[in-house]
């Protein structure tokens, strides 16, 4: 029987690569997902495998929360922690102007903000945002385009009829902005404002996470929130830092990451150790 001939050096490689990609495609895309069904199926795992709750649960129906509970981090996935609509805002930090049909992250960012401050009773300002909730930016009409002197200001994210943020520009008026108005050719200044460098709401807490599905927090913010919650549920203050700290996960090998609160077994901690009337 005549010897089998040997692949070129090159068929080889391509082989190689290609058996690779067919024990990687049935290990992970086949094999891995079905073995955590069955795992999940198992018993004492059954009822809980499709998932925890996520934020939305902390809120009522109108999306406003549920002063009892720890709120998690703001969702841009669908509605907000829809698992079939997992996706990031897509905005980043050029977005400071708002459109007819959605405002712009800075404009997010200082709405909510200013909610969670209201809620926490603290200061929610911060930079680059207006007193009513909105990104504190100006539109400059100049002579000659981008030079020159000002010959017009608009305040572009608070349309009429509501007061500008600051009475005037360079020595001109500020206006609010007219419905339908083209501010196009107008030179984007956003203004910092008198707001601390260092914000009482912390990031987490104005901005979702890349998945939209992560409802953890820093433990800043689980700082920021424990009176409330001890105070809604009839706790100590000290209780509730402590099952705080027991939900706390450090840097993964102590070195990667951030710590963070898990929110959804917090809450359940919660529920454990004082319910809420009614619930």
């Amino acid at each position: 029987m005549p010897p089998h001939p040997r692949l070129p050096h090159w068929a080889a490689h391509h082989l190689a690569a290609v058996r690779v990609v067919v024990a990687l495609t049935v290990l992970v895309g086949l094999a891995y997902p079905l073995g955590m069904t069955a795992l999940g199926q198992l018993p004492g795992l059954r009822h809980t495998s499709p998932g925890t709750a996520l934020g939305r649960s902390w809120t009522d129906t109108k999306g406003r929360p549920l002063p009892g509970y720890f709120q998690s981090r703001p969702s841009n996935a669908g509605a907000g922690y829809d698992p079939a609509a997992s996706a990031a805002g897509n905005l980043g930090p050029e977005s400071v102007v708002d459109t007819p049909d959605k405002p712009s992250l800075l404009t997010q960012v200082c709405a909510r903000s200013k909610a969670v401050g209201e809620l926490e009773g603290v200061d929610g300002s911060r930079p680059y945002c207006t007193a009513d909730g909105v990104g504190a930016v100006l539109g400059v009409f100049r002579a000659d385009g981008t030079i020159g002197d000002v010959q017009r200001v608009i305040s572009l994210n608070q349309p009429c009829p509501a007061r500008p943020f600051t009475a005037s520009y360079e020595g001109v008026a500020v206006a609010c902005a007219a419905a339908g108005a083209d501010y196009a050719k107008a030179v984007v200044v956003p203004v910092r404002g008198g707001a601390p460098a260092h914000p009482v709401v912390p990031a987490d807490a104005v901005t979702a996470s890349g998945s939209g599905l992560d409802p953890d927090i820093s433990p800043a913010y689980a700082r920021l929130q424990t009176p409330r919650v001890a105070r809604e549920r009839g706790l100590p203050e000290s209780t509730v830092r402590a099952l705080v700290a027991r939900c706390t996960t450090g840097r993964a090998l102590g070195v990667f990451g951030e710590p963070a609160v898990d929110v959804a077994g917090l809450n359940s901690a919660l529920d454990r150790a004082r319910p809420l009337q009614g619930a």
